[in-house]
């Protein structure tokens, strides 16, 4: 079907491509004003998502940091408890030769924890074991500089411009890349302690009296057992401290994405009010004299409005 404007409206409208233009006003207008709605509301969902995903990885910084905490006062109980034991009566670390000893005289348990120390990992983890020092993780991915410069900014509280304008240099997928390093040594770490776990549970199984008379092998292992869990909390807890700064990293910057957008919905939305007042005016021209007029100011408001949309779309 075809659309005629009526002669009286065309008598206002410059016989010209300008004047078929401001024919086309309400129309376009109304195109204008729909499209920056949906830029609003999209931009404001992005918003909201950032948001959702930055509570959800503040959560696992939580829990990171949690474990942190944890693996340090862990680690400072067996520092105590070794303090009381040294105190109590004095300690020596037993030598390997005595503890085979003292195994050989263990009955079945003995059995059991020699044909453990026997193992490939057997010797190693207790070398491990009576120096009181855990094996020492993977060393580290090599450090992104961007994302040191961000966590150094963060712990030394610069401003929140400066911070902003460092992290807007790293990207997802540097952090991704960095924490899934930093989990996998973590991982490499873990299962490198599980046969020195396996063998200290053996060595105290057979060692242990029911009675509870500890012999000098046992107390020398007891207190080189609480040296080596003293040692190999705090290292854990450094590994969870590496992992739980990067967790932080990228909760703040979603945090500055949801700001971000939201500053973006906002001024989409200022752009549509742009965009509806031009299609009043146009509205009104229909219905008033010099129509000419009053289209060229809601043409006017229209090209404000989307020159404004395209400043936010390309630059905020």
């Amino acid at each position: 079907m075809k659309t005629d404007i009526p002669e009286a409206l065309k008598a206002d409208l410059p016989p010209n491509l300008f004047g078929k233009i401001l024919g086309a006003t309400p129309v376009v207008m109304t195109v204008i004003a729909t499209m920056l709605a949906g830029l609003a509301s999209s931009e404001m969902t992005k918003a909201q998502y950032d948001r959702s995903l930055a509570a959800q990885q503040q959560a696992k910084a939580g829990d990171q940091w949690s474990f942190f905490q944890a693996k340090r006062m862990r680690g400072a109980l067996q520092r105590t408890t070794l303090d009381l034991l040294q105190a109590t009566a004095p300690t020596t670390t037993p030598t390997p030769a005595e503890i085979r000893e003292a195994l050989l005289d263990a009955g079945p348990d003995g059995a059991s924890a020699l044909a453990l120390l026997d193992a490939a990992p057997g010797q190693p983890s207790l070398a491990c074991l009576l120096r009181g020092e855990p094996p020492a993780p993977p060393p580290p991915a090599a450090s992104v500089p961007a994302i040191k410069t961000a966590l150094d900014a963060i712990e030394n509280l610069r401003p929140d411009a400066e911070t902003a304008a460092l992290m807007g240099q790293v990207t997802d997928a540097m952090l991704t890349d960095a924490l899934l390093a930093a989990k996998a040594r973590s991982d490499a770490h873990e299962a490198a302690l599980q046969p020195i776990g396996r063998l200290i549970d053996a060595l105290d199984a057979a060692l242990s009296h029911p009675d509870g008379q500890y012999s000098a092998t046992q107390r020398g292992l007891t207190a080189a057992r609480l040296r080596f869990a003293a040692a190999r909390y705090d290292m854990e807890a450094r590994l969870n401290q590496a992992i739980a700064n990067l967790y932080e990293l990228q909760v703040r910057k979603n945090n500055l994405s949801a700001e971000r957008h939201h500053a973006r919905s906002q001024r989409f939305f200022f752009g549509m009010l742009g965009a509806q007042m031009a299609v009043i005016i146009s509205t009104f021209a229909i219905a008033a004299r010099k129509r000419n007029l009053l289209w060229s100011l809601a043409a006017a408001a229209g090209v404000a409005a989307l020159l404004f949309a395209s400043y936010v779309f390309l630059f905020v």
